[in-house]
């Protein structure tokens, strides 16, 4: 693949993961509108993994807690605020586990990776995520996080499944809703993202993996190291951000984004 290519790859991933804007769907649009090849699931799993050590490396205390908490959990118990993160996002992520299992075995999900899709998805979750960031109350905080909001989170996750909702901001869209602060929706989120990363490269980087070649395993890892730095600079970016100025910034740019590619897919 051209060096090129795999900058832009990780550059879009990186700096995309994490804000509310979908990192799938802007790299399904880098071939779909240029002359690039499709990068393929090995470039694909190999940004993500780059992208979860990011959240890992900034979120650190969080994973420790929860690391801490999972003997305590495997025991029955949930009576620590440790083990009670690790019963939350493993809560969260069953239902996304489930349904991309589905997507990806019944071949659903490749048929979704289009522009008109994405379009749309861009449009309609940009503007969901506006009026839960601005109807959404601020009574609560990450560490009110219980099974039952867990539960709920994890289900609006499982809209992501789609190019171009987000996960981030779907999962923010979500903890808005339930009335959490825009900083404690976003930690919640990436914390999320932890799993449902691990989850996903273990199902599809296996395959790409056995039967990639030295020249694309050789891609992979350039990609991720490219991708870890762009993420953690851009998570650090938007969690400083958040102090000052709500998600109407990602949603103007998810509106303005849509109305682009649906013109584009409609008037091809």
């Amino acid at each position: 693949m051209p060096l090129l290519q795999l900058i832009l790859v990780a550059v879009i991933q990186g700096i995309t993961e994490f804000l509310p804007v979908s990192s799938s769907g802007h790299l399904i649009l880098l071939p779909a509108l240029t002359d690039f090849q499709d990068q393929g699931q090995l470039i694909d799993v190999a940004v993500h993994v780059g992208t979860l050590g990011a959240v890992v490396l900034y979120f650190w205390r969080d994973v420790k807690l929860g690391l801490v908490g999972l003997p305590r959990l495997l025991t029955g118990h949930a009576d620590t605020p440790g083990a009670r993160l690790a019963l939350g996002l493993i809560i969260a992520t069953i239902p996304v586990v489930l349904a991309g299992a589905i997507l990806h075995f019944t071949g659903l999900s490749a048929q979704m990776r289009n522009v008109t899709v994405i379009g749309w998805t861009m449009l309609i979750f940009g503007l969901v995520l506006y009026l839960a960031d601005q109807w959404g109350g601020t009574r609560k905080q990450s560490s009110d996080w219980s099974c039952k909001d867990a539960l709920i989170m994890g289900l609006w996750q499982v809209l992501s499944l789609i190019p171009g909702t987000s996960r981030s901001g779907i999962t923010i869209t979500g903890a808005r809703h339930l009335g959490y602060k825009r900083q404690d929706a976003a930690r919640l989120s990436m914390l999320m993202s932890i799993p449902t990363i691990i989850a996903s490269g273990v199902l599809l980087g296996t395959e790409a993996v056995m039967n990639a070649d030295a020249t694309a395993l050789r891609d992979s890892v350039i990609v991720a190291g490219l991708a870890f730095v762009c993420a953690l600079i851009a998570l650090a970016v938007m969690m400083r951000l958040l102090n000052r100025v709500s998600f109407t910034p990602y949603v103007i740019y998810r509106v303005i984004l849509g109305i682009v590619l649906l013109t584009y897919a409609y008037g091809t």
